[in-house]
């Protein structure tokens, strides 16, 4: 996207990650879907959401909340910005399969309920090259208008 003169914002839970996120010429933000208020204002003036958490660890709990509650929550609050689109990593961890499909579940709900156009990345992280291609993909469909609400 970058490449492509898009601007990109990219959060991360620490200072520690900024380093790496502006040497890439992204905006860094830190922020934690832990804490959604801390993601509020990562949403300002953005076109696409991308929530791409679909390999990330920790207690079954903490991935319940991750994919269910707290996406839940965030997409409402993404209702009224500038968002035009949503993408969500339906693919991560074989322990989490379930927690996946319950999340793009409920993507799929919200995002049909608020005309929100949608994509979504089912590529593994075991295959680097293609889950960037589908990522990339999936970003640029919705920028460019290719997707109707709540499907891609």
């Amino acid at each position: 996207m970058l490449e492509e003169g898009h601007a990109v914002r990219v959060s991360t839970r620490t200072e520690a990650g900024r380093a790496a996120i502006e040497v890439l010429g992204a905006e860094c933000w830190i922020g934690t879907p832990d804490r959604l208020a801390t993601m509020r204002g990562a949403l300002e003036n953005v076109t696409v959401i991308c929530w791409l958490l679909g390999s990330a660890t920790g207690s079954l709990p903490t991935l319940e909340a991750l994919h269910a509650r707290r996406l839940e929550f965030f997409l409402t609050q993404a209702i009224d910005t500038t968002a035009r689109g949503f993408v969500y990593e339906s693919s991560g961890a074989p322990a989490a399969a379930q927690l996946l499909r319950e999340g793009e579940a409920i993507v799929r709900t919200l995002t049909e309920r608020n005309a929100i156009p949608t994509a979504f990345v089912s590529a593994g992280h075991d295959d680097l090259d293609a889950w960037l291609a589908e990522a990339s993909a999936a970003v640029a469909s919705l920028l460019a208008g290719a997707s109707s609400p709540g499907s891609l």
